[in-house]
């Protein structure tokens, strides 16, 4: 099936809009395919402040209405145990209320941006598809997520290269407590780390510290820049550690 046959069926169709390159191009082929589509943005302690930046911004170059959502996630206890299936539970918060405000406004479906390369396997948030009957069109197309950036491209889409970027709950273990400190010292020693000019990373909470996980392209980089980054960000963790296995890049 190609995207234009899904949007033929599907018609009227909520997206949950991410901000990422997958629901980016979703967005624009939903436009560019005539549909009616709405595009819901949840806003909660695990988006970073440039995500919500990148979907405004995409959303207006369309000429689409970005709907937010607030949502404190930190008031669930099942999200804030930090499971290991912890994505299961923020997730199904999560879809619930874009499907409550999309429903209030005559959107029956729900589509979401999981596409052809994405397992089922390890990822517990999947399960909520399945439940709540949302739909994956990159997926039931069989676009992988390599050919979603190509056709992203080829549409002069600006996040076409954006790398993929997990919730800020992911930088913490499962079954350490999450809570709203620990995620802001994350996202503020991430931004630090994008005002360097470095991508595709991740600040992890590791034995009491942050453990910097860079790819290997950077890690010269971050080696001389280390006095520097551990300097800025010792206002946040007492232990700043490099990881010294580079981090695998990014789809």
């Amino acid at each position: 099936m190609e995207l234009k046959e899904f949007f033929a069926e599907h018609h009227k169709v909520a997206l949950a809009f991410s901000g990422g390159v997958d629901s980016a191009y979703l967005l624009y082929a939903a436009k560019d395919c005539g549909a009616d589509v709405a595009a819901y943005f949840v806003r909660s302690q695990f988006q970073p402040a440039f995500e919500r930046e990148d979907a405004r911004r995409f959303a207006a170059g369309l000429g689409i209405e970005l709907r937010e959502i607030e949502l404190d996630v930190l008031q669930f206890d099942e999200v804030i145990a930090n499971p290991e299936n912890r994505c299961y539970f923020c997730k199904k918060r999560i879809m619930s209320a874009i499907g409550a405000a999309a429903a209030a406004e005559g959107y029956d479906q729900l589509i979401d941006g999981t596409n052809a390369s994405d397992s089922g396997g390890d990822r517990p948030g999947m399960m909520v598809l399945e439940e709540q009957h949302i739909l994956s069109p990159l997926r039931i197309c069989g676009l992988t997520k390599s050919m979603v950036r190509d056709r992203a491209r080829e549409a002069g889409l600006f996040l076409w290269n954006k790398p993929a970027y997990a919730c800020l709950a992911t930088r913490i273990p499962a079954g350490e407590r999450i809570t709203g400190q620990k995620l802001r010292a994350v996202e503020e020693s991430e931004e630090f780390l994008f005002s360097l000019g470095f991508s595709d990373f991740r600040v992890r909470l590791r034995d009491g510290g942050a453990l910097l996980q860079i790819t290997a392209k950077q890690q010269e980089k971050a080696r001389q820049l280390f006095p520097q980054i551990r300097a800025a960000l010792a206002q946040n963790f007492d232990i700043v550690r490099l990881d010294p296995k580079a981090r695998e890049e990014s789809q």
